[in-house]
Formats: structure tokens, C-alpha cells, sequence
């Protein structure tokens, strides 16, 4: 496959371009620019500008506000619910931040409510942002209804993906983020794209038949990690960032879409805890660094995280390289 090669400077300008030339204003394409650009020098491309084309349909459609002013709200003591104002997730975690940093320090936990919003980026970057400040954190979203539940054939749970980071001192954060199905969504849509199979855990065909094809997946529905026990949790996650926060479900997103083909409208709980307020302030960090230890020990094994923290170094300097046909088709939308 014929590629194009860009520094993080040129491919953040391209997507800056592309947002701008479609009907977002500044603020918003930045801040959805930059969560693209951090996933591509993160050499994760399932998040990156292989996700341009969903935020540019969802603005032309006139779904999504790509002149967005997301609103922060206290609701309780600990709650924080911030309207996204009908915008992409970025600027409304950026907004939602300092607040949730603030709140979780003073009382020990805090939860944000975040609704009225599209999220289609990778989770990781707003739990890591919160372990940099010493926060434990975790988050969920929804999206389409893409995942059958254990035992059916016929989607109605999203991908339904979590975050969560642990703090650490002399060390990046431990940070992991991994959807409640076998394959994260963007990662079938590549592997699709490129014309690779998928392991037969990945989903079923319309008709609940096995199948190694990404292309029939689509067609049919993707499975939950580990069986019945990644759709259990696809199910919290359902009930989570949708009905405790008066979000759509997976289901009423694909309905509000109505056939659009723009990107999932819902909602994200994130909540944020200080672990210096749980019991153990001076050693809480040691102890958690005496699991990852034991961890490392075996040979094989890594922390999750580390990898893309590693190719954060690299890409300033190597640049990164996307599809051609990508490259073609973000040009086309610029015009």
C-alpha cells in the first residue's frame, strides 16, 4: 500500500486545515487536531487522522456544532456535568479538566457527567492527563450499537470502551484504554480496509455465522473480550455514560443518527480519584510500583501504555506515515 509521509507538524496543519475548511472554527479544530495528532505520534492510526473524514461528515451533516462552547456545571459536591454543547469530546474534556482536577483533590473523588457531545477519539490521552496531576482516573463512553450481547446475533451494545491511569513518580503513567469487544472498531475497520482477516473471536456474520472476514463482521456483529464477560461489561458501560447520566444508549444514538453515517452523539463519564486521600498518602505510589516490579520481572511482559509512551519520542523526529488513499481523501474534503 503507497503511503505519505508527514512530520506531526505537517499532519496537526492538515487536520487544522480540513476542520477549519468544513465549518469548525478555531478552538474546536484545534483541539480535535490535537487529539488526532497525539494518537498518529502515538503510532495508534485506528484514532488518528484515520478519523478526519467522520468529523468532517458529522459538521456537514449540521449534527455536530463545529463551533462549540461547552458549558461547566456543578451538580453535587463531587459531580460535575459539562454540556458539550453539541461539539466534539476534545474541547469539552480540555474545559471540563481543571475543574475535575480541582474537585477530585478537595473531596478525594469526582465524577464528570459529560453530555451533548460526539466522542471519537481515543480515551487515553483525559485519564493520563489526570495521572499527571496525581489523580487515578477512569472513563467510558459509548458509540453505535455495534457488540451482540452475550448470546444474541444482532448488535445493541457500542464498543464501549474504558480508560483508566494510575499515577506514577518517576515514571509515565500507567495507562490503559480497550474497548468491551474483542477488536476495538477502528482496528476492524482498518484491518477492512487493508484487506487482513480477524481472529474468529471478533465478531459473527449477519446471520450469526463464524467468520474471519472484517468485512462480513460489519455486516453482522462484533463480540465482547473473553465471551459473556466483555458483554457484561459493554452493558455497564451502557448504563453508565448513558442512562445514570441521561445520555443516549448505544441503540438511540444509531436512531438520532438516522442513517447520516456521521459519528455517535452521547456521553462520557469520567471520574477521577486522589489516592492520597484513601488511607495511605506516603506510600501508595511505592506500593503500586512493587506490583509493576513483580510484573516486569518476567520476561515478555510489559506495562500497558508503555509502548506508545516509547513512540512518543520517536515520531518529533520520524514523523509518521498514513495511506495514500487517506492522504487523497482529506485533500479532497479540503476543497
Amino acid at each position: 500500500m503507497s503511503s505519505v509521509s508527514l512530520s506531526l507538524e505537517e499532519a496537526h496543519s492538515l487536520a487544522m486545515k480540513c476542520l477549519q475548511a468544513n465549518g469548525c472554527d478555531t478552538a474546536n479544530a484545534r483541539a480535535a487536531a490535537d487529539r488526532m495528532i497525539q494518537a498518529e505520534g502515538d503510532l495508534c492510526p485506528s484514532h488518528g487522522l484515520f478519523r478526519l473524514p467522520w468529523y468532517t461528515a458529522a459538521v456537514k451533516s449540521g449534527r455536530a456544532n463545529g463551533k462549540a462552547k461547552p458549558r461547566v456545571e456543578q451538580l453535587a459536591p463531587a459531580v460535575i456535568r459539562v454540556d458539550g454543547d453539541n461539539g466534539f469530546a476534545p474541547l469539552g474534556q480540555e474545559v471540563a479538566h481543571q475543574p475535575l482536577v480541582d474537585c477530585a483533590h478537595k473531596n478525594g473523588i469526582a465524577a464528570l457527567a459529560f453530555v451533548n457531545m460526539f466522542h471519537i477519539a481515543a480515551m487515553w490521552p483525559e485519564v493520563e492527563r489526570l495521572a499527571m496531576e496525581g489523580l487515578c482516573a477512569f472513563a467510558f463512553t459509548a458509540s453505535y450499537p455495534y457488540v451482540a450481547p452475550a448470546g444474541g446475533i444482532k448488535p445493541v451494545y457500542g464498543t464501549n470502551p474504558m480508560g483508566f491511569a494510575w499515577p506514577r513518580k518517576n515514571a509515565p503513567p500507567l495507562v490503559f484504554d480497550q474497548a468491551s469487544a474483542a477488536m476495538a472498531r477502528g482496528e476492524l475497520q482498518i484491518a477492512a480496509r487493508d484487506g487482513h482477516s480477524v481472529p474468529e473471536t471478533a465478531g459473527i456474520g449477519p446471520d450469526g455465522e463464524p467468520t474471519t472476514d472484517p468485512n462480513v463482521v460489519l455486516q453482522g456483529a462484533q463480540l465482547g473480550f473473553g465471551g459473556y464477560k466483555g458483554a457484561s461489561l459493554a452493558m455497564m458501560v451502557e448504563l453508565l455514560a448513558g442512562a445514570m447520566i441521561g445520555e443516549f444508549l448505544s441503540i438511540e444514538s444509531a436512531e438520532d443518527d438516522g442513517g447520516k453515517g456521521g459519528p455517535p452523539k452521547g456521553g462520557e463519564l469520567i471520574i477521577a480519584l486522589d489516592p492520597a486521600k484513601f488511607g495511605d498518602p506516603e506510600g501508595f505510589l511505592a506500593h503500586g510500583e512493587k506490583l509493576f516490579e513483580a510484573i516486569l520481572q518476567q520476561e515478555g511482559t510489559r506495562l500497558p501504555g508503555a509502548r506508545r509512551f516509547v513512540n512518543r519520542q520517536k515520531t518529533p523526529e520520524t514523523g509518521i506515515e498514513i495511506p495514500q488513499s487517506l492522504h487523497q481523501t482529506i485533500l479532497t474534503l479540503m476543497n
